[in-house]
């Protein structure tokens, strides 16, 4: 499990794509591998990985076909930066909420609006993924624990950025045309498909 605090970036030293599986190779700052082992997890970009090898500033991963698929590792090269969390222990302190790691589906950033203390990102996604996106909800983008805005319609959703945010995060230099990973929160989804089986209707 994953709180949704991201830790830094690492950047993409290597993509080896290979049949069925790309093994990626990252370079993380020297602090963010205290105590790793090699099995343990390390989300990139919201997706939990298990890290294969390691020295004391490269982790290797094999990222499996199905990942690469729905999720945007796929598309990383050399030099690319990526959100990283290490997986949460017994005692952490949950600052965003609680992230399992599994990427439920991709969105689009449609535009970015900069001001003086913050930037406004608004996405676009599949529709049928649109139900559990609510006004102040949670949502996990690239692996960033985020508090949905009030611009929620049938596609597309915002979020709001502070500059801490933004420094730490692949969102600082993140454009319209980017795609990026999704993590619904999962007790959203439950409420939301139970009133559904219940034959209620919703209101979104």
């Amino acid at each position: 499990m994953f709180t949704g605090i991201i830790q830094g970036l690492a950047v993409i030293e290597s993509a080896q794509r290979l049949p069925g599986l790309t093994k990626l190779t990252c370079k993380f700052p020297q602090h963010a591998l205290t105590s790793l082992q090699r099995g343990a997890s390390i989300a990139l970009n919201g997706v939990c990985l298990t890290v294969t090898d390691y020295n004391d500033q490269q982790v290797s991963f094999d990222v499996m076909s199905e990942t690469l698929r729905t999720t945007n590792l796929a598309a990383v090269n050399e030099g690319d930066k990526v959100n990283f969390e290490r997986a949460a222990r017994i005692g952490d302190e949950i600052g965003g909420h609680l992230v399992s790691g599994h990427i439920h589906t991709k969105a689009k950033i449609i535009s970015r609006n900069d001001t003086e203390n913050n930037c406004t990102l608004l996405f676009q996604l599949e529709q049928k993924w649109a139900k559990y996106i609510i006004p102040k909800g949670f949502i996990t983008v690239n692996g960033a624990s985020l508090t949905v805005g009030s611009d929620v319609t049938n596609d597309r959703f915002s979020v709001h950025l502070i500059p801490e945010t933004l420094s730490v995060t692949t969102f600082g230099t993140a454009k319209a045309g980017d795609t990026v990973n999704i993590e619904i929160d999962t007790q959203t989804q439950t409420i939301v498909d139970t009133i559904e089986r219940l034959g209620l209707k919703l209101n979104n």
